[in-house]
């Protein structure tokens, strides 16, 4: 998993309410257990038309956000069934850091497992976020997870809380395989006590 330490990217603002995980990617997409490939259909319904065509006025077609790596996003993000592959999609486009007032627990527990760092903000705050996300791709936000503070494209900096478990295997980029192979040589060694011990088992 790649190291999260300090982004600089362009913010895409995504205002409604209790987008779930059937609206970040659809059911008829989840045809992998890759990790790749779901980018392309991140938010199908809201981007794309039967046809196939995009749907202009959407938020991630617009010219100045195709590059986003921050979407700031309203209450309750994430909510709905519990498909990882949600997180999958939003990694898969790019999208490194998730900012909003609440999120679905078990989507937010899989988003630090992907690489992807969830953000919760006040209200208040993701107001301003949000209004400076609206500037578009000349208004870069900056994240930076060893100080846990996000800053505006005119400076205005806010502090973030994090699980300190979640943000030292974000920085380290471990995600549960990585934390497994840390402890190999504890593993190692219990494992040849035991065949000394236990020959039998």
């Amino acid at each position: 998993m790649e190291k999260f330490q300090t982004l600089n990217g362009v913010a895409a603002p995504m205002p409604l309410v209790n987008i779930d995980t059937d609206m970040i990617i659809p059911k008829m997409f989840l045809k992998s257990i890759k990790r790749t490939g779901f980018g392309a259909n991140l938010f199908d319904e809201m981007r794309f038309n039967r046809d196939g065509t995009e749907i202009a006025d959407f938020v991630l077609n617009k010219p100045q956000y195709r590059s986003a790596e921050i979407l700031v996003a309203g209450d309750n993000f994430g909510c709905g069934s519990s498909r990882e592959h949600a997180p999958w999609a939003i990694a898969d486009f790019g999208i490194k850091c998730v900012i909003s007032t609440s999120f679905a627990d078990i989507f937010f527990s899989n988003c630090f497992k992907n690489g992807i760092l969830p953000i919760v903000l006040p209200q208040d705050v993701v107001d301003v976020l949000m209004d400076d996300a609206e500037k578009g791709s000349n208004a870069r936000m900056t994240v930076d997870l060893e100080t846990q503070t996000v800053t505006t494209s005119d400076g205005q900096e806010f502090a973030f809380d994090v699980d300190a478990h979640k943000k030292h295997c974000l920085l380290e980029g471990l995600d549960d395989i990585g934390l497994t192979l840390a402890k190999k040589a504890s593993i190692d060694t219990f494992e040849a006590s035991m065949q000394k011990d236990r020959p039998w088992v």
